[in-house]
């Protein structure tokens, strides 16, 4: 079986304020945590990985059940970069998204291979990553769109055009960066 891998950021499911806060094309927060589901199961196969760059739910405790609902419902092995939204006040990773199934421990940033690359995750974007300079590519989230890409980095939010909602493959995301070759 193949897998794929895919990556997102920001989709702040039961964030109702957002849709005010951050123009998004739905009416109803119901509304756009389903489009939400849908897009995410659409291209993420049972056995794909997914790594979620933070801010995946919002109002943690008040909305628990609802966040569990969800997480059940969607495809693949989820990895979480840990984003401001998903601590509690103390700093520490909020209980319930600790009480996921997550496919391993979440963390604050994380390093993959993908495309025959270093890949570095974080939610917050970085003028510098670790192997940079030998061709690592940067993903990231926190910021809905509204920073543009340095070097070979780039926001992986669900505000982004291209990103749509909907996780996307290295491939896609890189589509349009000049990636140096392999010398």
């Amino acid at each position: 079986m193949f897998v794929r891998k895919f990556y997102i950021s920001d989709t702040h499911w039961c964030h109702e304020r957002l849709l005010q806060m951050q123009p998004r094309p739905f009416s109803t927060i119901e509304e756009h945590d389903e489009y939400l589901v849908e897009a995410w199961n659409s291209v993420v196969g049972d056995e794909d990985i997914v790594y979620h760059l933070g801010d995946v739910f919002f109002s943690l405790s008040r909305n628990a059940e609802r966040v569990r609902e969800i997480f059940a419902r969607l495809r693949g092995r989820k990895h979480l970069v840990i984003g401001n939204h998903d601590i509690d006040k103390q700093g520490r990773l909020h209980p319930t998204l600790a009480s996921l199934d997550w496919a391993a421990r979440p963390e604050h940033a994380l390093r993959t291979r993908d495309g025959g690359r270093d890949v570095y995750l974080s939610h917050y974007a970085a003028r510098t990553w670790p192997s940079q300079h030998h061709r690592a590519v940067h993903f990231y989230g926190h910021s809905h769109g509204r920073l543009p890409s340095y070097g070979l980095s780039r926001d992986v939010g669900v505000d982004v055009p291209d990103v749509a909602f909907t996780p996307r493959t290295f491939v896609e995301l890189t589509a349009t960066m000049e990636l140096p070759d392999d010398r």
